[in-house]
């Protein structure tokens, strides 16, 4: 006749099967505490990138605003005629970042002018949508300056990854129907946006960060100082808004 079985017989494995159980908790738990911890890292990272992509496109925004200060007439940099002397070649083709990811500046011409990658046809420059309603007097955004934020100050570094572009396009509320063409009106009555200018600046950088800051300015002339002085003009920012 068999023994009946001890307590100890029917619970052997059981510490095993404990000890087991323990074990891929804490490894359930540590792979969550490591996948947080990558997490967190990556959301820093976008966010310092995000950051910095604001500050480049300023950045691009304030030396369009120096150079357009000594333009005499703007005309000259909606046509395309009179670039700023921050720039790294013609305003075309392919630019590759530091970390090895490229832009495309006819890309990203076109489709501040019409939403679209491929070139723009008059049509797409005139046609009034919710982000152009102007029309004919829709901003054709003209690149003015661009190239790596490092050398923005020349043979001064700028410790920086990210690669600016600045446009230049005609104020919308004039009514000459020219974007190309800064305040003439052939009906000989004021124009409202005669000394007035859009600027469109954007970044790119690490980790796809992508950022647009659109400004509007405008020449104003100051009255002279003194009898007899030339009259002077300064710059007034009139917008400045984030876009993307």
């Amino acid at each position: 006749m068999t023994p009946p079985s001890t307590p100890i017989e029917t619970e052997r494995g059981v510490a095993l099967i404990i000890a087991l159980m323990a074990m891929t908790m804490m490894l359930a738990l540590g792979s969550a505490l490591v996948l947080l911890s990558s997490s967190e890292t990556v959301i820093a990272a976008n966010f310092r990138a995000a950051h910095e992509a604001i500050y480049a496109a300023e950045a691009a925004i304030e030396v369009t605003l120096a150079d357009l200060r000594i333009v005499p007439d703007w005309t000259l940099a909606l046509s395309g005629d009179v670039r700023s002397l921050f720039v790294d070649g013609a305003p075309s083709g392919t630019r590759t970042l530091i970390d090895g990811s490229t832009v495309d500046l006819d890309r990203i011409t076109n489709q501040a002018n019409c939403q679209k990658p491929t070139a723009c046809s008059p049509a797409d420059l005139a046609a009034t949508t919710t982000e152009r309603p102007w029309g004919a007097n829709n901003p054709r955004w003209t690149p003015y300056a661009y190239g790596p934020l490092a050398g923005l100050l020349g043979a001064q570094t700028v410790n920086s990854a990210f690669y600016v572009i600045a446009f230049v396009g005609d104020d919308p509320s004039e009514n000459d129907n020219d974007p190309a063409l800064d305040g003439f009106s052939a009906s000989g009555s004021p124009n409202p946006g005669n000394g007035i200018v859009r600027i469109r600046a954007e970044a790119f950088g690490p980790r796809s960060a992508h950022k647009v800051i659109e400004a509007s300015v405008a020449r104003v002339e100051l009255p002279p100082a003194t009898p007899g002085e030339q009259p002077s003009t300064e710059l007034r920012v009139l917008s400045w808004r984030e876009a993307r």
